[in-house]
């Protein structure tokens, strides 16, 4: 697989992991603004580089990558809780993913029209590299409307290539098995 759709994969998930609602549970996450969102993603203790893209976005959108990617989470994911809190939400997971045990406390903060902000503290252990200890902080502003030349689902990489989330599905059918 290219770095590129690596790249956009990784992204994928990330952009799903803090925007989704979880299915096992009756509480969602509110949807995110229709139009243009920045995603800075900044990561310590993992090899992977600190990325910031543009996501384009509507409540269709949103809600279906809620509904495309949670069936996912259920199959991977042995423990998948979402609490709210006075100040946002909270989410507790233990996920199985490529032979590694993920478990993961993310804090949500934010109102999803102006701008919000997911830290993530994970701990994994069993993949090539051992033990590893995450944070990661994603903090993400509404820009505006989408560009003329964006469809919702639109994601802006780094470095200008433009894929859309609706693509994921494609791009697991060309991973190795």
């Amino acid at each position: 697989m290219t770095r590129q759709l690596f790249s956009f994969r990784i992204a994928v998930t990330l952009l799903v992991w803090t925007t989704s609602a979880l299915a096992a549970s009756a509480l969602e996450m509110p949807t995110r603004k229709a139009g243009l969102w920045e995603m800075k993603m900044v990561r310590t203790g993992s090899p992977m580089p600190d990325m910031t893209m543009q996501h384009c976005t509507d409540e269709t959108t949103d809600k279906a990558m809620s509904s495309t990617y949670s069936p996912m989470s259920k199959d991977m994911c042995s423990k998948n809780e979402l609490q709210k809190t006075a100040t946002g939400y909270i989410t507790d997971s233990v996920c199985t993913i490529g032979g590694m045990s993920v478990t993961s406390h993310s804090e949500t903060t934010g109102d999803f029209n102006s701008a919000y902000t997911v830290k993530v503290t994970s701990h994994s252990q069993g993949g090539p590299s051992g033990p590893r200890d995450t944070v990661m902080t994603v903090e993400a502003k509404w820009l505006g409307a989408c560009k003329a030349d964006q469809k919702p689902g639109d994601i802006v990489m780094p470095g200008g290539r433009t894929m859309n989330v609706k693509d994921m599905e494609k791009l697991k059918a060309m991973a190795p098995k």
